[in-house]
């Protein structure tokens, strides 16, 4: 099964601090895990298009039994990186793909914690997530050019387990091309995803 590669042409850059934009209408969302929860804070305003797709996924149970499966860490780090989770293309769990986001519209940008869209190309995006450990600029829509990864929200809660997730080891013979090397050895299974009052 082939999957995204989403730092085949990618760099990370230094972590940094940056201004919050104003508040706006968000949704919550827990992923039930049996090393505790994560609690996300989806942008329904902002990234309308990226966040009824994530809930897809959440009202139709698709993430239930999915699990945290990728930990590609930055150059020579095991503290910077993403940490990727979802169907994996299972056609049993995988909905149609929906319409590329960019953070040039929405005003969303990779911070640490961001959790964005996996895609090929734009528009391919469907049931496959990561949560950004450190700022990366270099995944936001870039001017008269890449259009980036569709950003829709952050981790409220569980910074440590996203953190212990990218440091965790990965099986040196699992994946393909840039993706070799970067999946868990043993995989953090999503117990259940539930909107969260």
């Amino acid at each position: 099964m082939k999957m995204i590669a989403l730092f085949a042409a990618l760099s990370f850059a230094a972590p940094a601090l940056a201004q919050d934009a104003p508040v706006a209408a968000t949704v919550k969302v827990t992923l039930s895990t049996r090393e505790g929860p994560i609690v996300l804070e989806l942008e329904k305003e902002r990234a309308p298009l990226t966040t009824a797709n994530f809930l897809r996924y959440v009202d139709q149970k698709k993430l239930d039994g999915a699990a945290f499966y990728r930990a590609a860490k930055a150059p020579n780090s095991t503290e910077f990186g993403l940490v990727q989770f979802g169907t994996r293309n299972d056609p049993k769990r995988t909905l149609p793909p929906v319409a590329h986001e960019p953070t040039s519209t929405t005003g969303l940008s990779h911070k640490h914690l961001t959790i964005s869209l996996a895609r090929a190309a734009p528009g391919t995006g469907a049931g496959d997530f990561f949560i950004m450990v450190g700022d990366t600029p270099a995944f936001d829509a870039q001017p008269g050019g890449d259009p980036g990864f569709a950003a829709f929200g952050r981790v409220i809660e569980g910074e440590a387990l996203i953190k212990q997730t990218l440091a965790a080891p990965t099986d040196p013979n699992k994946g393909e091309g840039v993706m070799k090397g970067q999946y868990l050895a043993a995989p953090l299974t999503i117990v259940s995803a539930r909107r969260t009052p």
